[in-house]
């Protein structure tokens, strides 16, 4: 698939997927999108151009390209599988590419139902939240054949910065779940690290300067010390999210045999965040459960 205009259908106007879909129109796309609530789609629309589809059938008819970024397994199912499904409406060759982050399970399930329609399959998570959306700056990890891949690419270079072709179907998927186990413990230990600066009564914006230049730097540091530092969580990626993606690869490992010791205790302390009503805080809240 070239680099030719072409008609995109993109299913989830969100946080994530309004900005990504954004991306497309400018890279002179034909752009069809669908949204579970109505006045999102509307309103991108108005944003951007293009047209809002009532369902994801109607939104997926004729597409070239249908690509989804919605909530989780049962949604992603729903917008693809269900009655009025993207896959009753794509024709045969179409590209579908999926951004949600779900269960390789689902991912290898939909591959199948796609190649059974002649429909080619990408899963192809992201990472980089809100403002790698918004600039087009994302990194994706995909799963899926060489063919999808190489005919995805061009589509999603419109919003990424990063591309990488991990495997079969569901690696893509597993890959987000490596992803999302390391950035909970650095997140507990920049926690702890800053807890400790603190208690230690130092400056904590000359420990940045100090240890920011080091081995111990990290885009959670370069880019949270100085919040976490403030208080200030109202913003990012949110401890809910988080902790869906937590809970998928909790659910991977007891399939695949690893162990997760630390992941599995830093979920249990997101849970506390979350009783705490931090649900919607970005995740380097973490820091609040240790006291200053």
């Amino acid at each position: 698939m070239s680099e030719q205009k072409l008609r995109v259908t993109f299913i989830g106007t969100g946080v994530m997927g309004g900005p990504m879909a954004g991306h497309l129109v400018k890279a002179g796309h034909d752009l069809t999108v669908y949204n579970r609530t109505r006045a999102k789609a509307d309103a991108w629309v108005a944003t951007y151009g293009g047209a809002a589809a009532s369902t994801p059938a109607e939104a997926a008819k004729d597409a070239d390209v249908v690509l989804t970024c919605v909530g989780n397994d049962d949604d992603l199912a729903q917008v693809t599988l269900g009655r009025d499904g993207a896959f009753r409406a794509m024709k045969k060759g179409a590209l579908f590419v999926d951004h949600t982050t779900v269960s390789a399970r689902i991912a290898r399930q939909l591959s199948v139902e796609a190649e059974g329609l002649g429909i080619h399959s990408l899963d192809a998570p992201v990472s980089g939240g809100e403002a790698g959306a918004q600039n087009g700056t994302l990194s994706i990890m995909c799963g899926g054949t060489k063919v999808a891949f190489e005919a995805a690419a061009p589509v999603m270079q419109a919003y990424a910065a990063r591309m990488v072709h991990i495997g079969g179907p569901g690696a893509g998927q597993t890959t987000k779940m490596v992803n999302q186990i390391a950035i909970a413990g650095v997140l507990e230990g920049l926690s702890e690290a800053l807890r400790f600066a603190q208690a230690s009564r130092l400056d904590t914006d000359k420990v940045f300067e100090a240890v920011s230049g080091g081995a111990a730097a990290s885009w959670q540091m370069l880019n949270r010390w100085g919040t976490m530092a403030k208080d200030e969580f109202d913003f990012g990626f949110a401890v809910d999210w988080m902790r869906k993606d937590l809970g998928l690869a909790l659910d991977e490992a007891r399939v695949n045999g690893a162990t997760l010791p630390v992941a599995s205790l830093v979920d249990q302390f997101y849970a506390e965040v979350q009783k705490a009503g931090g649900g919607r805080k970005d995740t380097s809240s973490l820091v609040t459960r240790l006291p200053k």
